[in-house]
């Protein structure tokens, strides 16, 4: 079944085939394999007849979208769902990543509902996803540790730092198996001002894994314009919204 007009499908697919292809050629060009690259489509603001298209369209891997705001994202799983449902091709659902930050107040209503929350940042949301977990009677939540790799006072993030300390006090929690790093470096329109940063992400997971005997085997960074520098970096999952649903719809 259609659920999109034949135009803007046929858009949707050309545009997620031309980031596949970039992500294929980067990794490539870095000796790495792409399939070790995951790609999340950050769906936000976009509907969810237009994520049930790319879902009906991708081929590599477990389609994964990725929602940055709590009542959407509910409301959107809902209702992908329900369309899915429409079909008779049997395949799986999607799998959804959780990729905005957090309120803590808000641990409550995400736990349980994503495979990965790409943002914990602080103790106090950490013992949210526990006290969540362990209410509802969930298996041990997924998540990556978000690091302030730019220092900047505006973004959320633990700083380098006090990375080593943050990670032994939250793998303490039984209810959280921690899976990586996550980071957002400074914008620039230059993609190549990313690259330290994700170099500088990269050496951090290998200090932080040696520290800690934790495998820590995800670094999720990269979003549309710097994305195969992050896989020259070392990335294993990237973000990328534009590129792949044009421009975001306002909410």
């Amino acid at each position: 079944m259609p659920f999109l007009p034949k135009p803007e499908a046929s858009a949707l697919h050309d545009r997620f085939d031309s980031v596949c292809s970039r992500l294929a050629d980067a990794a490539k060009a870095s000796g790495r394999d792409a399939a070790d690259v995951r790609l999340i489509a950050i769906s936000k603001t976009h509907p969810a007849p237009m994520l049930v298209e790319l879902f009906s369209h991708w081929r590599n891997g477990v389609p994964t979208f990725g929602e940055n705001y709590v009542q959407e994202a509910l409301q959107k799983q809902t209702d992908v769902t329900s369309l899915l449902c429409k079909t008779s091709d049997g395949r799986i659902l999607p799998e959804w990543h959780f990729t905005g930050h957090v309120q803590t107040r808000k641990a409550k209503e995400i736990t349980g509902r994503f495979s990965l929350i790409h943002t914990l940042d602080s103790e106090k949301l950490a013992e949210q996803i526990q006290k969540a977990v362990l209410t509802q009677n969930l298996s041990p939540q997924a998540v990556l540790v978000q690091i302030n790799i730019g220092g900047e006072t505006q973004k959320s993030g633990i700083l380098e730092s006090q990375a080593e300390q943050f990670i032994n006090t939250v793998r303490t929690i039984p209810q959280i198996r921690i899976g990586g790093l996550m980071c957002l470096p400074p914008f620039s329109d230059d993609a190549e001002s990313s690259r330290p940063y994700f170099a500088a992400m990269r050496k951090l997971r290998d200090v932080l894994r040696a520290a800690t005997g934790l495998p820590l085997p995800h670094l999720s960074m990269g979003m549309s314009h710097d994305c195969e520098i992050a896989v020259n970096e070392g990335a294993t999952i990237v973000r990328v919204g534009a590129d792949i649903f044009g421009e975001r719809e306002a909410r």
